[in-house]
This record gives structure tokens, C-alpha cells and sequence, in this order.
């Protein structure tokens, strides 16, 4: 079991996790208004985080797999691939003052400032800064959340009056406040939602009762689909349905031959479900930079770093 204190501390290169406690701002994020762009978050970022200037936030396009599954004594398991070219990772234990305590991944090379670097940043403010860009997390109720790309030249930009989230404050808010699926999409409903810089996405969300959902964003309207896979590529019915990379669409049916042929899974099981659909097994650039197993009954999660699945780093939500 990893030991996290405030001070960031270097697993192996790339590769980094930090332990953050006290008021995380969100509720004052939120309390203003939230944000429309990630170019508002950052400069909510900056106004109230001290020495913390010129920051930016930048996302790029990316791949991904998430499965849900159950094990053999009737425990909810997470699974989580992020696919990208070689980043820094940083995990992120919260104890926020207002809000359930989470586990949560961040790609630091989306966090820039102009001038120095995210690196010259105090451990703490990179830790609080690291909270509001989150792509894949689990919070003390077991409740897990992901976002994942999709190959689509549409985006998300809704505009009905309600106050604003981006991508990444989106998933925090779910960690922060959402104990099950159905109050996780209660939240995503009361916002008006954007996508981070134009790309399009949607969220795989499972919660500790085996209620597992992708949210997506078809001409900005929210849809939900009961799905226990997904990859880069639309699942709701209708006419976008299927749109996405084809390396996508392999990913998902290798996943849902796995869950097929196995009606339980353990957290060994489920790393070798990542591992079958990592990017070593398809010859291109990008690598699977992180597979996360999620036991959401234990609070429990095993991070395998850079598709080395002989050695995983266990940590806990305590």
C-alpha cells in the first residue's frame, strides 16, 4: 500500500502521487458560476490559488478503455486504460472539507504555466490545481467516473442558461457529490456542459451497485446508455451511433468477448482484460500510460504504470 503525505513523491519517472486534505475551493468554483472553457477554469485557478499565475489548461486528444464487472463475492470492479504518447502521471488522494474523499489521474503536461512551469509550483498548489483537470477517478462511496475521447469532428457546447462545466470540473463534481449513477446524472443535468478545447467525449460512470452508464452529448443534448464497456466511439441509438476510430470498435469487442466469457471477474482478471486491449497490441506511437483496477466495495485501486502489468501500486481511499 502506498503512504501519500502533501508532498508529492516520484514513484518512477513519469509517474508521481500526492495526498491533498482541506478546502479544495470547489464549492466556490461552483458557487460562481463554474466555467464554460477551460481557459475560465484556469483563471478561477488563478485568482484564488496563491502564486499560482499564468496558468493554463491544455488538453489534447486521446484514447481510452474503461469495463465494469463484478467479482466472485459480488464486488464492483473498475477498469481504466488512458492511451496517449509518453506523459507525467499524477494521482491525486483528496480529503476535500466539504465533499466525499476520491482517488483521481491527472495528465500534468494538460497543466501548463507560461513562465516557469507546472514544476516550479508548490506540491500543494500542484496538488490543488492537479483536482479541477481529473480524468478518471473513484470516491468513498465507490462511485467511478472516466472520460474518454471520441473521434468526432462535433463538440459540446451546450447554452440554456444553466451555469457551466467543462470536461474535467465535470468529473470532479461527480467525485465530490455523486455517491450512485442516478445522482451523479442529477448533477451532470443541473449544468450546462462544454467540452474542453472543442473535442468531443463522453463519461463511463459505475457505481459499488453494479449500475454502470455512458453519458454522451449528441446535439448537446445528454443521453444515458447502459453499457458495462466502453472505448472512443458513440453507444447511444441513433445516427452518430458507431462513429469513432476502428481500432475502437476492436477494443470494445475484445472486452465485451472477455466479460462475456467470464460472468465474474477478479482485480487479476480485470488487469488482463486492460492488458488485452493495451496499445503495445496494436503497433502504434501512443502507449497506454496508465490501467487503473478499481475495487469500488474496498475503496481500493491498483495503478499499473506504462503497460508494466507485473508491477502494480496499490493505494486506498482512507
Amino acid at each position: 500500500m502506498i503512504t501519500l503525505t502533501e508532498n508529492i513523491q516520484e514513484l518512477e519517472d513519469g509517474f508521481s502521487a500526492v495526498r491533498y486534505e482541506g478546502d479544495d475551493l470547489f464549492d466556490k468554483f461552483l458557487s460562481d458560476g463554474g466555467a464554460s472553457s477551460d481557459a475560465e477554469v484556469a483563471a478561477f485557478l488563478r485568482n484564488n490559488i496563491a502564486g499560482v499565475s499564468d496558468l493554463t489548461l491544455n488538453t489534447a486528444a486521446f484514447g481510452c478503455s474503461t469495463v465494469s464487472a463484478q467479482n466472485a463475492v459480488g464486488e464492483s470492479l473498475f477498469g481504466r486504460n488512458f492511451d496517449w504518447q509518453e506523459c507525467n502521471a499524477l494521482v491525486v488522494v483528496s480529503k476535500p472539507a466539504s465533499g466525499y474523499a476520491s482517488i483521481s489521474t491527472v495528465n500534468t503536461d494538460f497543466i501548463r504555466t507560461a513562465y516557469s512551469g507546472f514544476n516550479s509550483l508548490p506540491d500543494k498548489a500542484k496538488a490543488l490545481v492537479s483536482l479541477y483537470a481529473p480524468l478518471d477517478g473513484m470516491n468513498e462511496k465507490g462511485l467511478c467516473a472516466a472520460v474518454l475521447m471520441i473521434q468526432d469532428s462535433d463538440t459540446i457546447n451546450q447554452s440554456t442558461g444553466k451555469d457551466g462545466l467543462t470536461t474535467t470540473t465535470a468529473l470532479r463534481l461527480i467525485l465530490n457529490k455523486a455517491a450512485t449513477v442516478k445522482e451523479a446524472l442529477e448533477l451532470l443535468e443541473g449544468y450546462d456542459m462544454h467540452a474542453s478545447f472543442g473535442y468531443m467525449v463522453h463519461f463511463a460512470i459505475a457505481d459499488s451497485g453494479g449500475n454502470s452508464v455512458i453519458v454522451e452529448y449528441i446535439d448537446n443534448e445528454m443521453t444515458v446508455t447502459q453499457t458495462n464497456v466502453a472505448t472512443n466511439f458513440y453507444i447511444a441509438e441513433g445516427e452518430k451511433q458507431g462513429i469513432g476510430s476502428s481500432q475502437s470498435h476492436e477494443r470494445y469487442e475484445i472486452l465485451e468477448n472477455t466479460l462475456s466469457q467470464n460472468p465474474t471477474m477478479s482485480m487479476t482478471d480485470m488487469r488482463d482484460a486492460l492488458d488485452s486491449v493495451s496499445k503495445d497490441n496494436f503497433n502504434e506511437y501512443e502507449s497506454t500510460e496508465w490501467s487503473i483496477v478499481y475495487n469500488q466495495s474496498t475503496g481500493e485501486a491498483v495503478y499499473y504504470h506504462r503497460e508494466n502489468y507485473q508491477n502494480g501500486y496499490l493505494f486506498a481511499i482512507e
